[in-house]
């Protein structure tokens, strides 16, 4: 398991790259991490790390987490986030993490939790097409038919496709782009959209997957280069194929005097 930042969803915006071209972006906001407990494999069996982030009152803690925090020494943090690594003994208590751990990387992984649509229907929910809308179909244009079968099996299936609950479910957008990162403000600018409405929490990790893709910027100034090279310049003279001796047509044969002489 990889370690991640913690941070929030500001909102989308566009980027504009040197030709003119906008790269629709997502904004996430991420405040450096501290680490707060480095866990040893000899005490818990398992090696790992805890972060903290965000800012919090000491009077909405509780006395537990105020205990906690004193031992510690340090100031409290709002979220707490464990991470698993191959070796704890690289990492001390107190150090922070921030965007300068995304600094080789052109990829990421970004998981949040999507907005909540409340109790949807099939039409809304997985895109049935519905019942007729015409006459003959009583009151139930928007159902989704027969669940079941028949005496056997007598029951409906699990993961049947019904009307129910509808997002608000943590979900991962694997292989997000970055396009820039300003390590001054704590912004960093993902190309593409990020589950999650405006302010809600983000978890940004390295890429799971190893990737081959080569980035947006990286392609567009490769198109660029390659347009604005001078072309070859085509000679405008062609040059003639050689032509066959041919006979000409307008000349006469000549006749010889030897020929004359013996008429």
């Amino acid at each position: 398991m990889s370690i991640g930042l913690i941070g929030k969803k500001l909102g989308m915006t566009r980027e504009f790259v040197e030709p003119g071209i906008s790269i629709p972006v997502t904004v996430l906001f991420v405040e450096k991490g501290r680490i707060i407990d480095v866990i040893r494999k000899d005490k818990r069996g398992y090696e790992a790390i805890k972060i903290g982030f965000g800012k919090i009152k000491n009077s909405k803690l509780t006395k537990q987490m105020k205990g906690y925090f004193a031992k510690k020494s340090t100031e409290p943090k709002k979220l707490l986030k464990e991470f698993r690594v191959e070796d704890a003994s690289q990492y001390k208590e107190g150090n922070e993490i921030g965007l300068e751990f995304f600094k080789d990387q052109k990829f990421v992984d970004v998981t949040a939790k999507t907005i909540g649509k409340g109790f949807a229907g099939v039409m809304k929910k997985y895109n049935f097409s519905g019942l007729r809308a015409t006459h003959g179909v009583s009151v139930s244009h928007r159902s989704h038919g027969s669940t079941g079968q028949r005496q056997d099996p007598g029951k409906v299936f699990k993961g049947k496709k019904m009307a129910g609950h509808m997002g608000d479910k943590i979900r991962t957008i694997q292989n997000l782009e970055i396009i820039k990162s300003d390590v001054e403000n704590n912004l960093i600018f993902v190309k593409g959209s990020v589950p999650g409405s405006k302010n809600s929490i983000v978890l940004i990790k390295k890429t799971a997957k190893k990737i081959k893709k080569i980035p947006t910027i990286e392609k567009i100034t490769k198109s660029l280069s390659q347009s604005t090279k001078p072309k070859e310049k085509k000679s405008s003279a062609k040059a003639e194929p050689a032509k066959k001796d041919e006979p000409a047509k307008d000349k006469k044969p000549e006749i010889k005097k030897e020929q004359v002489k013996g008429k």
